[in-house]
C-alpha cells in the first residue's frame, strides 16, 4: 500500500486538491504534491490524514517505519563478506541486540593478518574466505564496495542458491545485475544504511530483487532495524534514498559545524556551542518523527511575528 502526507496541517484549499490521493510506489512521507502551494497562507487549515484507501481524520499514522525495538533471536547464521566500517556497525548491533549468537556469525576480511587481530578481538569467527563464510551461512551480507561485487560473487556463486538470501548495501548495484552474477533463482534484497546505525538512531531502505518475497524483506528490516529505522521502497528509488539518508549525515554535520561556529563567533565556548548546536538538532528531529507535522509547520511554531528567528531566515 502507497502511504501519503500523515497528519499535516494545511489549508482547507491544499485539502480540496490533494483529495486524499494515494501515493504509490514509495512507503514513506510523500510531499511531491505540496509543490506550488504557500504553506504560510493564512487560509483556515484543517488536519488531513491522506493514506491510501483511508479516510480523513482518525487516530494519528504514524510513518511506516520500522526498528527502534527490542529484537528477538532471528534463529539463522549470518556471513558479512567485508568487514569494514558499515560491517562491523552492523556486527556489533547484531550482537548487542541479542539478534544473532555469536556462534551463528561469521565475517571476512581481505588480509590474514586484520583476520588474526579481529579473531583475538571478536567473538565471532573471522576469516579471508568469503566461500567458506557463504557455504555456512543462511543470510549472505555483501558489506564490500560497488566494486568488489563481481569478484565477491564469482567466489561464491558455487555456494548461493535459493535456499539463501543475499542482502548486498553496495551502492548503486541493483539487485538485477547481482542475480546475473548468482543463480538467477538466488533471493536478492539491497538495503542502504547509514553511518548513525553506529549509535543505533540509522536509516536503512530496503528494496526486494525479482526473486525476494515477503519473507525476505522482513528478514532485512529485522537484521537493519537492530541499528535504527528500516523503510522499504520500490528499487528505483534506492538511488534518492542513497543520496538522502545515506550520505545526508555529512550535510547535516555541516549545518552542525555552521551553527557551532556561529555560536563560537557570539562568544560561546566550542563544546558549549556544539552541544547546543546537536541537540537542537536531534529535539526537532525527534519532533517531525514523533509528531509526522510537516516541517514548514514545525518551523512557524517557533517564528514568531517580528521575532529573532524570522529575522535571521529571512
Amino acid at each position: 500500500m502507497g502511504y501519503g502526507i500523515s497528519y499535516l496541517s494545511l489549508p482547507v484549499q491544499t485539502m480540496r486538491h490533494l483529495n486524499c490521493l494515494p501515493v504509490s510506489g514509495i512507503r514513506s512521507y510523500h510531499l511531491s504534491d505540496l509543490s506550488g502551494y504557500d504553506m504560510h497562507r493564512s487560509a483556515p487549515s484543517a488536519i488531513i490524514r491522506c493514506a491510501s484507501g483511508c479516510p480523513r481524520g482518525g487516530p494519528r499514522q504514524r510513518p511506516p517505519t520500522r526498528g527502534m525495538m527490542n529484537q528477538e533471536a532471528l534463529n539463522k547464521s549470518v556471513a558479512i563478506l567485508g568487514l569494514g566500517k558499515m560491517g562491523s556497525i552492523l556486527l556489533e548491533a547484531f550482537l548487542k541486540q541479542n539478534l544473532l549468537a555469536p556462534g551463528e556469525l561469521c565475517a571476512t576480511v581481505r588480509h590474514s593478518e586484520r583476520a588474526k587481530a579481529l579473531n583475538e578481538k571478536l567473538p565471532c569467527s573471522v576469516t579471508t574466505d568469503n566461500r567458506q563464510a557463504a557455504g555456512k551461512a543462511d543470510i549472505i551480507l555483501l558489506c564490500v564496495k560497488p566494486q568488489a561485487v563481481h569478484e565477491v560473487c564469482d567466489e561464491i556463486r558455487q555456494e548461493v542458491g535459493p535456499d539463501k538470501l543475499v542482502l548486498s548495501i553496495a551502492a548503486s548495484v541493483p539487485t538485477g545485475s547481482i542475480e546475473r552474477l548468482l543463480e538467477d533463482t538466488v533471493p536478492v534484497v539491497r538495503a542502504m544504511p547509514n553511518t548513525p546505525c553506529a549509535v543505533n538512531a540509522g536509516m536503512t531502505g530496503i528494496c526486494a530483487g525479482r526473486n525476494a518475497v515477503a519473507e525476505h524483506l522482513e528478514i532485512a528490516q529485522r537484521l537493519f532495524g537492530a541499528a535504527g529505522r528500516t523503510v522499504v521502497v520500490d528499487e528505483k528509488h534506492m538511488n534518492a534514498v542513497t543520496g538522502l539518508s545515506a550520505s545526508g549525515p555529512a550535510f547535516i554535520y555541516i549545518i552542525l559545524e555552521s551553527l557551532a561556529d556561529a555560536g563560537v563567533k557570539l562568544g560561546l565556548p566550542r563544546d558549549i556551542a556544539t552541544l547546543l548546536a546537536a541537540q537542537t538538532a536531534h529535539g526537532a528531529a525527534r519532533e517531525v518523527l514523533d509528531t509526522g507535522s510537516h516541517p514548514a509547520l514545525l518551523k512557524d511554531e517557533v517564528t514568531t511575528s517580528a521575532g529573532c528567528t524570522i529575522d535571521g531566515i529571512v
